[in-house]
């Protein structure tokens, strides 16, 4: 904890943050904790579907993880030596309530507890995701988030938790990408639950705006004072061509991508132009009254930035209903270099998303809630792992904020994801976000990565060194 870097003398300054600004790391709970059946926790989604051959590279699964069940102290830890300020990390829905139903695991929820406690003995603050990918598989066999009680259900779990930790945490993501989850998991298969089914995928994506309208309703219930938003993954929407056709097309992808769950909980509305009008509700299962059911007028927006798409026109539609848009994720504007993911690296498309979801968010604070890259530079002879690529990518992208910021985006705070590496869902432990290195063959030990001490002077001086 007190390795330190000197300070490189030869580099200018580069951007000031304010005095306030907030600088945090992210995490989520089946990526790091492990203990998958420990303490009456039940199974979830990405349980089944880890443990299920082929769907996993390596065959990797988050049994263990990063230990950090066992070991979160550690993890704190070193969120506090690198003088930041905010931790996010989220909450296993099975290891709080194990089916889905019924009331509180006891020992679950003293986990959080005890995790919060520490986090705010370590004068963080704790930034709390209700749901980040980890369904109940019980849930998951009735219907999953193409069943429309699941929204209901998370309703329940939203109450059990901040009837457990609402007297400890003001700030709350209520769900992390559900453009992702429900897409990967419902409509591409390539995620858990693994199903491919574009009908389901489109009765899902409603299910998720219900659930994050009574998630939103049940927090403020048991604090009035707290503050909630969720977590959206936003791009850039580039067309292939300068054609009108691929325009009109990145356009509604940009709807159906980046606003599909923005307008519904600060509007209660889906966009136009995506869904043909005469079926949009059938298509969605959508009620009479659910237009204030999906309400949720958010105190905060969380944005998570990774990489722009490429959007053209398709005449000959695709499997979902009117959707007449292909969309190619990571591969941008010419020739871009690349992370070790295989994402294009594009940082203009960071500031360009920023000043686009600002027409849509107004004046409502902006947290950045996950940015980060996979560089999979691993120790030297000496032990030190000098993960230059990342801190070259961070830099960028603190820079392409700043300009933003410059222009009038609100953003109050920027999460790295990800604190730790980490089980990076089916490319399970292929792939390294973190700052801080972990071992995962010897006892999963960690190490604060080249990466880690910059961005600490970052959070230090409030500028870009």
């Amino acid at each position: 904890m007190s390795e330190t870097m000197p300070k490189d003398e030869n580099r200018n300054d580069g951007p000031g943050f304010p005095a306030d600004f907030i600088w945090g790391a992210a995490t989520a709970a089946y990526q790091i904790e492990g203990a998958w059946d420990v303490d009456g926790k039940g199974e979830s989604i990405w349980d089944r579907f880890a443990h299920t051959p082929g769907k996993v590279r390596g065959g990797d699964t988050g049994d263990v993880a990063c230990d950090s069940y066992h070991r979160f102290a550690e993890d704190i830890a070193l969120v506090k030596a690198m003088g930041l300020g905010s931790y996010r990390y989220s909450i296993a829905w099975p290891r709080v309530q194990p089916g889905g139903r019924g009331g509180a695991n006891p020992k679950g929820m003293d986990y959080y507890r005890r995790l919060t406690d520490a986090v705010l003995e370590a004068g963080l603050r704790p930034l709390v995701t209700l749901y980040h990918w980890d369904l109940p598989q019980e849930l998951e066999d009735a219907g999953g988030w193409a069943n429309r009680d699941t929204a209901a259900r998370f309703g329940d779990f939203a109450n059990l938790v901040a009837d457990g930790l609402g007297d400890r945490v003001r700030h709350w993501v209520v769900l992390n990408e559900p453009k992702t989850f429900t897409s990967t998991g419902y409509w591409l298969g390539v995620h858990a639950p693994g199903r491919s089914d574009p009908r389901a995928f489109l009765r899902a994506t409603h299910t998720a705006n219900l659930a994050q309208g009574l998630g939103f309703r049940a927090l403020k219930a048991h604090r009035a004072d707290c503050e909630v938003g969720s977590a959206f993954d936003v791009a850039p929407m580039y067309p292939k061509s300068p054609a009108y056709r691929d325009i009109a097309a990145a356009e509604r992808w940009h709807r159906f991508l980046n606003l599909w769950f923005l307008l519904p909980a600060l509007h209660g509305r889906y966009p136009d132009g995506v869904l043909p009008v005469e079926e949009i509700d059938d298509l969605l299962g959508f009620l009479p009254g659910d237009d204030q059911r999906i309400k949720a007028p958010f105190d905060f927006v969380g944005l998570n930035y990774y990489s722009p798409w490429l959007v053209s026109d398709a005449p000959q539609g695709c499997d979902i209903p009117g959707l007449n848009c292909i969309g190619e994720w990571a591969r941008g504007r010419g020739t871009l270099p690349k992370t070790d993911i295989g994402w294009d690296i594009d940082a203009q498309g960071f500031e360009d998303i920023l000043l686009r979801m600002r027409e849509e968010t107004g004046n409502l604070p902006i947290e950045i809630s996950e940015c980060g890259a996979a560089f999979n530079t691993g120790p030297g002879a000496d032990g030190e792992i000098d993960d230059q690529a990342r801190i070259d990518f961070l830099r960028r992208h603190l820079q392409a904020m700043a300009r933003a910021m410059q222009r009038g985006v609100p953003v109050r705070a920027f999460h790295h994801w990800s604190l730790l590496d980490n089980f990076e869902w089916a490319e399970g432990y292929s792939q390294r976000f973190g700052v801080v290195h972990v071992d995962f063959e010897h006892a999963q030990a960690r190490k604060l990565k080249a990466s880690g001490h910059w961005y600490a002077r970052v959070a230090a001086d409030h500028a870009i060194r």
